[in-house]
């Protein structure tokens, strides 16, 4: 039984959310969500940082995954 259709599947899935997840903590960075990040006690540029390299690392794999071509094993 082969998984890598499966295993490849899943990270699509959970890239696609990660990727959802780190442009949602960007929303609210830039101001385009209303959410007072000031009031968490953590320096702003930290929350960016954060967000940017969630969602930057998310869509590399997802890039990654969707181009990959089905190796014959």
């Amino acid at each position: 039984m082969n998984s890598h259709p499966n295993k490849r599947n899943i990270l699509i899935i959970v890239s696609a959310v990660d990727a959802l997840l780190g442009g949602i903590v960007l929303l609210i960075y830039f101001g385009f969500l209303p959410v007072d990040i000031s009031s968490w006690g953590i320096p702003r540029w930290i929350i960016g940082l954060i967000g940017g390299v969630w969602f930057l690392s998310a869509i590399a794999i997802l890039a990654y995954q969707l181009a990959k071509t089905d190796s014959p094993d």
